[in-house]
C-alpha cells in the first residue's frame, strides 16, 4: 500500500518519503518537515495514535491524515484529539487519495495565511503604537521647551514671547488633530463609523464645504468651482463621516496647490453608483509615492521652504471610511500637473430618505 501511495504521489508531482513503522516515520518527519503525513493507525512498534501526538510536537502545521481499515467512533475521536485532520478508510481509490491530500494541503495553506495575517496585524499594531507615541511626545516636548524659556524670564521682548506662544499654539493644534485622527481610527475599528447610514443628497453637503473653504482657498490664491451634477446625487451613507472625507480632500487640494491654481469638484451618477471627483492643479504626487499615500502616517517628503504639517492619517482614515461604505477611493496624479481623487459610493434609495 505504501508503494502504491508513493507511485500516485510521485506521478502528481509531490515529493514523498515512506517509513515501515512509527519510529522511522517520526525520524523522517523530524528530518524532512513535510507539509502532510499519512499515518496508519495499526503499525509495527508504536501505534499510529502515538505517532500523531509526536508529529504535532515536531511541527504543529503538519497536516496528519489517518489511514485505517478499523475505523470506529472511539478511534476517530481519539485520533482527532491527537491532531488528526481527516480519515482515509481502506480500501480507497487513487482519486480519493488525491482528493483528501488536496483538501489537507489547502487547509494548511489557509492556516499559514491566517498565521501570517496575525503576525502582520501584530506588527502593524506595534508600529502604530510606536508611531503614535512619537507623534504625541514630539509636540508636547516642543511646547514644554517654549514654556520653560518664557517662564525662565530670559526673554524680555514681548514680540519674541508672542512668537514662541504662536509656535506652541501651532504644535498644540497639530497634537489635537492627531488625537482626533486617532479617535476616528478607534471609532472605525469598533464599527461605529457607518452606524447611521441612510440615503441623502451629496451635492448640498459638497456645496456647504465649498462655501466654508472658499476663504481659506482665496487666502492661498486658489479658486474652487463646483461642476455640473450628472444624474441623481443620492448616496447611502453616514453624512458626518462622508463630510469628513470630502473636507480632507478639499483641504489637501488647497494646501498642495499653487497660487493661481484651481480646484474642481464633480458628481456623476453611473450604473454602479455615484462618483465624486476632487481635482486640483497642484504640485502632484510622484509615481513612486502613489501606492503608499493611503498608508497610516505616510507623508511624502517635502522640499523647498514650504513645509506642510500633518499627521499622515487623513487619507488613510478617508479611505477606510469609504471602504466601510462599500465604496472605493482612487487617485491619479502627475508631478507639477495636479491630482484627482475619485470616490465611488453605492447609490441611495430616495424613497427611503425619511
Amino acid at each position: 500500500m505504501r508503494d502504491s501511495c508513493r507511485l500516485i504521489l510521485d506521478k502528481d508531482g509531490f515529493r514523498s518519503a515512506e517509513a515501515s513503522d512509527g519510529k522511522i516515520g517520526i525520524q523522517r518527519t523530524e528530518q524532512l518537515r513535510p507539509d502532510l503525513v499519512l499515518v496508519d493507525l495499526k503499525m509495527p512498534g508504536i501505534s499510529g495514535l502515538e505517532v500523531l501526538q509526536k508529529i504535532k510536537a515536531i511541527d504543529a502545521n503538519i497536516i496528519p491524515i489517518v489511514i485505517t481499515g478499523y475505523a470506529t467512533v472511539e478511534s476517530a475521536v481519539e485520533a482527532m484529539k491527537r491532531g488528526a485532520y481527516d480519515f482515509l478508510p481502506k480500501p480507497f481509490s487513487p482519486e480519493e487519495l488525491r482528493m483528501i491530500i488536496k483538501r489537507g494541503l489547502e487547509h494548511r495553506r489557509l492556516m499559514e495565511e491566517t498565521q501570517s495575517l496575525r503576525r502582520e496585524k501584530k506588527l502593524m499594531e506595534d508600529n502604530f503604537i510606536t508611531l503614535v507615541s512619537h507623534q504625541l511626545r514630539s509636540p508636547v516636548a516642543a511646547v514644554m521647551q517654549y514654556f520653560e524659556v518664557i517662564l525662565s524670564g530670559l526673554i524680555k521682548d514681548d514680540s519674541q514671547k508672542n512668537h514662541m506662544l504662536h509656535k506652541a499654539k501651532i504644535r498644540l493644534e497639530g497634537l489635537l488633530e492627531l488625537i482626533n485622527d486617532w479617535l476616528d481610527i478607534a471609532r472605525m475599528n469598533s464599527g461605529q463609523i457607518v452606524s447611521n447610514k441612510k440615503p441623502f443628497p451629496v451635492v448640498p453637503l459638497l456645496s456647504r464645504l465649498l462655501d466654508f473653504y472658499k476663504p481659506q482657498a482665496a487666502k492661498n490664491g486658489v479658486s474652487i468651482i463646483m461642476g455640473p451634477t450628472k444624474g441623481k446625487d443620492i448616496v447611502c451613507g453616514d453624512a458626518e463621516s462622508l463630510e469628513q472625507v470630502f473636507a480632507n480632500l478639499i483641504t489637501n487640494a488647497i494646501k498642495y496647490n499653487r497660487p493661481g491654481g484651481r480646484i474642481s469638484i464633480s458628481v456623476e451618477e453611473e450604473e454602479s453608483g455615484l462618483t465624486i471627483r476632487v481635482s486640483d492643479t497642484g504640485i502632484g504626487i510622484p509615481p513612486e509615492h502613489l501606492p503608499h499615500i493611503f498608508d497610516q502616517f505616510y507623508r511624502i517628503p517635502q522640499s523647498g521652504d514650504k513645509k506642510i504639517r500633518g499627521s499622515g492619517l487623513g487619507l488613510s482614515i478617508a479611505k477606510k471610511i469609504i471602504e466601510a461604505h462599500d465604496g472605493l477611493m482612487t487617485v491619479t496624479s502627475m508631478p507639477d500637473e495636479g491630482s484627482t481623487f475619485c470616490v465611488h459610493l453605492p447609490k441611495g434609495n430616495p424613497a427611503a430618505k425619511n
